[in-house]
């Protein structure tokens, strides 16, 4: 796989006609974000079928995420966790199984001019994507805010600590979300640089490559969906909190 083609523009993978001569395009992102929300889906349906009283196997790991999940979400959001919680679990497991898929990924071995069958690409590489998750997070506190200070107490929020604050206040429903979208998609793309220069500058890619995949396809895809997570959550407890 060459550098240069990988680091291009996103191909189009197919495109779907509407009346009038316009079609939508489903790109590179789109057709793996939908094989990530496919895995979570299955994953879900497999994990909760035959649910037991008394939970064996997998049951438990299930039941040991879920509490962990609500009592994060009551620690930070209070009475209500039940309507923040599931959109905090959801964007984290999202995220986590977008950032580590490129593990599926056979490498290339250049030395014996083998190239891989197919190549699985992170799609918060794009930075379209990263910036759609940090609106919707964004709209969630602004939304959060009003829901649960009014609009008069929301206004008043505005101005404090002191009136001269109103302004910096403004700009962090702008500032929030760039930093949020920059993030991800910042070091996602750079772990996927790195990788494919191991991939292809190393005489001997079948050792080094797994354990950079390690850090840079685990490890990092992991932190960075705990910070996206994490910093999402800090935002709208600010927001809803009275």
């Amino acid at each position: 796989m060459d550098i240069k083609e990988s680091l291009e523009e996103f191909r189009i993978i197919f495109s779907i006609p509407l009346p009038g001569g316009l079609s939508i395009s489903i790109n590179e992102t789109i057709l793996i974000s939908w094989i990530v929300m496919a895995i979570l889906i299955i994953a879900t349906f497999i994990l909760t079928r035959n649910l037991k009283e008394i939970p064996r196997g997998a049951q438990v790991f299930l039941e040991a995420a879920v509490e962990f999940l609500n009592n994060f979400s009551r620690e930070h959001f209070g009475h209500r966790a039940r309507i923040y919680g599931p959109y905090i679990g959801t964007v984290f497991l999202f995220l986590l199984v977008a950032n580590i898929i490129p593990v599926l990924s056979p490498m290339s071995l250049p030395v014996f001019g083998i190239e891989p069958p197919f190549t699985i690409k992170p799609p918060t590489r794009d930075i379209n994507l990263t910036a759609a998750l940090a609106i919707v997070s964004i709209l969630l506190v602004f939304f959060g805010g009003l829901r649960a200070r009014g609009i008069g107490g929301w206004c008043r929020n505005l101005f404090k600590p002191v009136p001269m604050m109103l302004p910096f206040n403004l700009l962090e429903y702008i500032i929030r979300p760039v930093s949020l979208c920059l993030r991800l998609f910042g070091n996602i793309l750079g772990g996927f640089i790195i990788m494919l220069l191991i991939e292809q500058a190393l005489p001997i890619p079948a050792v080094l490559p797994v354990l950079a995949s390690l850090y840079f396809d685990l490890f990092d895809g992991l932190i960075q969906a705990v910070v996206f997570t994490f910093l999402t959550t800090l935002f709208v407890a600010e927001a809803v909190e009275v």
